[in-house]
């Protein structure tokens, strides 16, 4: 053994086998089938994520379209006194407020004392037995002669402009009145008392009493300040519906931000992205379609609810209808959204229609186009840069129509098809000016022959 003799060196020869080893057919057969393998793993794992955020965003749906209304009602001041103004000019509202005072001042008017006191009179002044008996009958036409100048009177305040304006200008000046009914405070125009709901409308019988009394009926200052509140409804189920709307105020502001981000998300981890989008659109359409028929199932209910001796069904659909007339246009805006995006998404795709509709457009807006040049009408190096970057022209109109409406206060369903409206005109116009530019060499032909000359 010679101890001086260097080491062996490294097997430099079978790492190079290592490094450049081609596999077999059958070592690449088992590769593919392992890698196969492992990506429909990974797309069966992120297709059933996509789903539970897809059912997580598809239940959470009517409660955040239901609690985004009553953080904004709540909320915002003239959001609420636009909510409730429609009452003071409803001829149902109308006509049970008027009945209601119009009973209260009559009963507080004692037409058989007056009656009384005429015979009385007329008896000390020895009045014929005739006179003194037609005095008798006159408590009848007496008490309807009061009505009527009372019933017109209170007409008059409740009919005017004034008393809309007073009205508008008490529940700005109380806006808690929705707060309090909600969580069951004792303060405001309008409050929860146990299971009942009720209206204050103690400024307007101040009105009334003020306008009688000047009129030359001093009975009226008599009028008492109890019972200056008119049921609008009572239902056993307050307290429980008193708790979801407090949980839902809570949730207001962050349940459809949370819903929003979970339908993103659901599209996002699914592998076909366009389908993912066409089904969500699709069940949130088909929740919205749910949440409108709880609306009127709801509505249903609380006309049943109301007895007809408390407040007449006229009147309770008028003030039902007033009140959530906001919740369901923005139910239905919610739903046209939908169905845009959905059917949106399905032009996009594959389909045999969707092809048919993209190549008729295309065709359209081609043949314009060419008629544009043709009538010497070009859009040159504008136009050919229009055609290279369809893609991002499009998703950029795409993405400033959602931010419209994004930015909209309050959108309805006319403005949002106004504004697919107008971003389909702007997508037809550009395609246009697309098809009005010079193929990019025919255009560098006339360039060359320009330079020669």
């Amino acid at each position: 053994m010679n101890p001086a003799a260097p080491p062996d060196p490294p097997d430099s020869g079978a790492d190079a086998i290592r490094q450049h080893h081609v596999m077999t057919a059958e070592e690449r057969a088992e590769y593919e089938r392992l890698r196969r393998h492992a990506a429909v793993r990974h797309r069966r794992v992120r297709q059933t994520g996509s789903s539970v955020l897809l059912l997580l965003a598809l239940l959470l749906a009517p409660l955040a379209v239901v609690a985004a209304w009553v953080q904004d009602t709540v909320s915002d001041t003239d959001r609420y006194v636009e909510t409730v103004a429609p009452l003071a000019s409803g001829p149902a509202v109308q006509e049970v407020v008027i009945n209601r005072l119009t009973d209260r001042v009559v009963d507080n008017v004692d037409v058989p004392a007056v009656t009384d006191s005429l015979v009385t009179v007329l008896q000390d002044a020895e009045a014929p037995p005739r006179v003194v008996e037609g005095a008798e009958s006159l408590e009848g036409p007496l008490r309807n002669a009061v009505r009527t100048v009372v019933d017109r009177t209170v007409t008059g305040v409740i009919t005017s402009d004034a008393f809309q304006q007073a009205w508008e200008d008490a529940n700005r000046r109380s806006h808690a009145a929705v707060v309090n009914m909600l969580t069951g405070d004792r303060e405001g125009a309008v409050r929860a008392e146990g299971d009942t709901v009720h209206v204050d409308v103690g400024a307007v019988v101040d009105q009334v009493r003020k306008r009688l009394v000047d009129a030359g009926f001093d009975k009226a200052a008599a009028i008492p300040d109890t019972d200056r509140t008119i049921t609008l409804f009572q239902t056993e189920e307050l307290d429980n519906a008193q708790d979801a709307m407090r949980l839902l105020d809570i949730l207001g502001t962050w349940l459809p931000v949370l819903t929003v981000v979970l339908a993103v998300l659901a599209v996002w981890t699914n592998p076909a992205h366009r389908v993912m989008l066409m089904i969500t659109a699709t069940g949130v359409a088909l929740t919205m379609v749910v949440l409108l028929v709880a609306l009127a199932a709801v509505r249903r209910i609380y006309l049943d609810s109301v007895p007809p001796d408390a407040l007449p069904t006229d009147a309770a659909t008028a003030i039902y209808d007033t009140f959530v007339r906001f919740l369901r246009d923005s139910t239905r805006t919610l739903l046209v959204v939908a169905v845009l995006t959905a059917l949106v998404a399905y032009l996009y795709g594959p389909g045999r229609l969707a092809r048919t509709v993209r190549t008729a457009g295309d065709r359209g807006t081609t043949a314009v186009g060419r008629g544009l040049r043709r009538a010497g009408v070009s859009t040159g190096a504008a136009g050919r840069r229009l055609t290279d970057h369809r893609a991002w022209t499009t998703g950029g109109v795409i993405a400033a129509g959602a931010l419209a409406l994004v930015l909209w206060n309050h959108p309805t369903a006319g403005a949002v098809v106004l504004v697919l409206g107008i971003a389909v005109a702007v997508l037809v116009l550009l395609a246009i000016l697309a098809a009005a530019a010079e193929p990019a060499d025919r255009a560098a032909d006339r360039a060359t022959e320009g330079s020669a000359s």
